[in-house]
């Protein structure tokens, strides 16, 4: 049996305008394994976000497959849509808006088992709430409490607790942790490690953060204006960038080391992110690359390994830049 638990092919989601289209996720695949870790990174208005509504259906794609377990979310509906869902949760950005403030703790946690009512466990939903609400960290006792009772860090592992009452074996996370404080991102990063391992979750993490997704992921993918443009596993991701933007961000991360941030390698990127409902021709990033050529604009790069680059890289010119090696 394959260890593959979640795939897209192709998955595309166009948003029509009055002249064309927005074109926020254009043609990404990617896999993720049984208790793997997937980081997604890149700078807003890359389509992380609108990555992770689709693959847990809050979006329905223009074109694609998203396949969980080998079944095709796409073209399932009914009662088989719902079932497929289950296994497939997400954790939403900000602690703050995300809960409803009218609902206690135990409604918003227990409201995926009114959805599923078969998935109450036999213990019944007021105890299973409770379970969650112990599993992540939380008094159970505090089950009729509401979101505003509660700090930012708790109200996220409220989510957590939520995203877990169906048991399911993936998780998205987008963003988990950047409306909270360093020291409490810390503490929910540790949580979400120590459930993976209990419970055999996969993750797919969406972060700008990368030093909290080379902590976190076992594999990276770093999207660029809807399209994924280098993947491969976090050390070869982080000690060997092939593609420029990769190499751009990695050397925009902060050093701790006051010594050490006169001699970085550090790329500064010229411009913004061009309009995705009207992106470049060919590779979409040489409008901002400092090794674009002719060919760049011709032809679009497709993502694969080259004869300079060890993992997938969707660039003409790929070649490793160790750009990390004094951090």
């Amino acid at each position: 049996m394959s260890d593959v638990v979640l795939e897209t092919r192709g998955l595309t989601k166009h948003f029509k305008i009055r002249k064309g289209a927005v074109r926020a996720v254009d043609g990404v695949d990617i896999q993720l394994r049984r208790g793997e870790t997937l980081g997604v990174v890149g700078e807003s208005g890359c389509g992380k976000t609108t990555l992770a509504k689709l693959l847990v259906g809050l979006e329905k794609p223009t074109a694609g497959e998203i396949r969980v377990r080998g079944e095709d979310m796409v073209r399932l509906g009914g009662p088989a849509l719902r079932r497929a869902r289950r296994n497939i949760q997400m954790v939403l950005q900000d602690p703050y808006t995300s809960l409803n403030p009218r609902m206690t703790v135990g409604d918003i946690i227990g409201e995926p088992y009114d959805i599923h009512p078969d998935a109450v466990p036999r213990t019944g939903k007021a105890r299973a709430v409770q379970e969650l609400l112990d599993i992540v960290g939380l008094n159970p006792d505090h089950i009729n409490r509401y979101p505003h009772q509660f700090s930012g860090g708790q109200r996220q592992r409220i989510g957590i607790a939520r995203a877990l009452a169906l048991r399911p074996e993936i998780i998205v996370c987008d963003e988990p942790v950047s409306a909270l404080d360093v020291s409490i991102q810390a503490q929910v990063i540790n949580l979400l490690e120590g459930l993976q391992r209990e419970l055999g979750l996969a993750y797919v993490f969406i972060a700008h953060d990368l030093s909290v997704v080379r902590h976190i992921s076992d594999r990276v993918a770093v999207m660029y204006l809807g399209k994924i443009v280098e993947t491969g596993n976090h050390a070869a991701i982080y000690e060997q960038p092939t593609h420029p933007y990769t190499q751009a961000l990695l050397s925009a991360v902060p050093v701790p080391d006051p010594r050490l941030r006169g001699r970085r390698d550090h790329i500064t990127l010229e411009g913004d992110v061009p309009s995705p409902a009207d992106p470049p021709s060919g590779c979409r990033f040489r409008t901002r690359c400092w090794k674009a050529q002719p060919a760049c604009a011709d032809h679009e790069p497709l993502l694969e390994i080259r004869q300079r680059s060890p993992h997938p890289s969707a660039c003409h010119y790929a070649e490793v830049r160790d750009v990390m090696r004094r951090f």
